[in-house]
């Protein structure tokens, strides 16, 4: 654990070096991105040095009582050193939260993909509520989202939406998301009032830098054609549209949003990226401990984690069997009570496992 966080010190120390640096300040992407790490690496560094600052108290304690002072120094000293100790024994307390079991990907921005299930145009009707209940979630926490790939429904929903949420914490508050989402209420498609359930689907993923995933261009075959849109003056007339193909797993990513085709193969990439990423890790959950496969946010796909109950106003989290009455405000994307319970769940299991 120490040697763990003598390296992140060092990092940090690397990192504000970097910061301060000519090259890097004139470079925005790249200045960004190290402060964004510098900021995910900070509270761990600060509990490393605290916990050094406290140890080197105890050692010079130590001296005072082997060095048998006067009767009243060492009953100071004494005592200093059980407050001290204590202390000390808090501190690790926090850095084994900080560390143990930390996600490697908790600083990482994320793709999130969300696609309708079982109730046909009702599902995809409720695919738009949550992808504005996540956008008005990014817009509270000052991150930004950008949408990659839409696939809308005659009805102003969507089969399918893929965007990108950047900014502090954005995986460690949403990857909790993924899975099986239903809702229960009266469709707009329904003529005589009755309650109808239907099913979505959200996947969240990490977006891992380039360097991460290094994926050979002669795995790739890449297709470009003219993306369908409205037409009139907004018609295509080249072929914008970029399907990029990933032939070991087969896994395929088209994006047409954008009029430009590099704008769409770089769309596309990202989000490649970030599914082959997903796939070696849920790759690696199978071969981990059935009860660390147990816990909250195991990424089962299947799993029916939420129900969104509109006749009774009530969302139910099934994970933790969570309840909230609180349904339009968490719509307008009032997140944080639901987030803060699977985060607060998630970390009480990690502890338990550890005990």
């Amino acid at each position: 654990m120490l040697k763990q966080l003598e390296k992140l010190d060092n990092r940090y120390q690397q990192l504000e070096h970097l910061l301060a640096s000519p090259e890097v300040i004139s470079n925005k992407e790249q200045y960004n991105r190290y402060a964004k790490e510098l900021s995910d690496i900070r509270d761990a560094v600060y509990l490393f040095r605290e916990y050094q600052r406290v140890c080197r108290e105890i050692t010079d304690l130590e001296q005072v009582i082997k060095e048998k002072a006067d009767k009243e120094l060492l009953e100071l000293a004494r005592s200093e050193l059980t407050d001290l100790s204590s202390k000390k024994a808090g501190l690790e307390e926090k850095i084994k939260e900080a560390l143990a079991g930390e996600d490697k990907d908790l600083g990482k921005d994320v793709i999130v993909e969300i696609r309708q299930g079982t109730g046909g145009m009702e599902a995809g009707l409720f695919v738009a509520d949550l992808y504005r209940m996540y956008s008005k979630y990014a817009v509270r926490r000052n991150w930004t989202a950008e949408e990659m790939s839409a696939h809308p429904t005659e009805l102003g929903g969507f089969k399918e939406i893929i965007f990108s949420v950047r900014g502090k914490d954005a995986y460690k508050r949403l990857k909790f998301e993924s899975g099986v989402h239903r809702v229960q209420r009266v469709p707009e498609t329904e003529a005589q009032g009755r309650i109808h359930t239907s099913t979505i689907t959200v996947a969240v993923l990490a977006e891992p830098e380039e360097v991460e995933i290094a994926i050979e261009p002669k795995d790739l075959r890449i297709d470009t054609y003219r993306s369908s849109g409205p037409g009139g003056q907004h018609m295509q007339k080249t072929d914008s549209a970029v399907r990029i193909t990933h032939i070991p797993s087969g896994m395929a990513v088209a994006c047409q949003d954008e009029r430009s085709q590099l704008k769409n193969k770089n769309k596309a990439m990202r989000i490649l990226r970030a599914r082959i990423l997903d796939m070696k890790q849920q790759e690696e959950l199978k071969k981990i401990s059935s009860d660390r496969r147990s816990q909250i946010g195991s990424g089962d796909r299947s799993e029916k984690i939420r129900t969104y109950n509109f006749p009774d106003r009530r969302i139910t989290d099934h994970r933790i069997n969570f309840t909230t009455y609180r349904l339009e405000e968490v719509l307008n994307g009032d997140l944080d009570e639901l987030s803060d319970a699977l985060i607060k769940a998630a970390g009480e299991k990690e502890k338990a496992s550890r005990e």
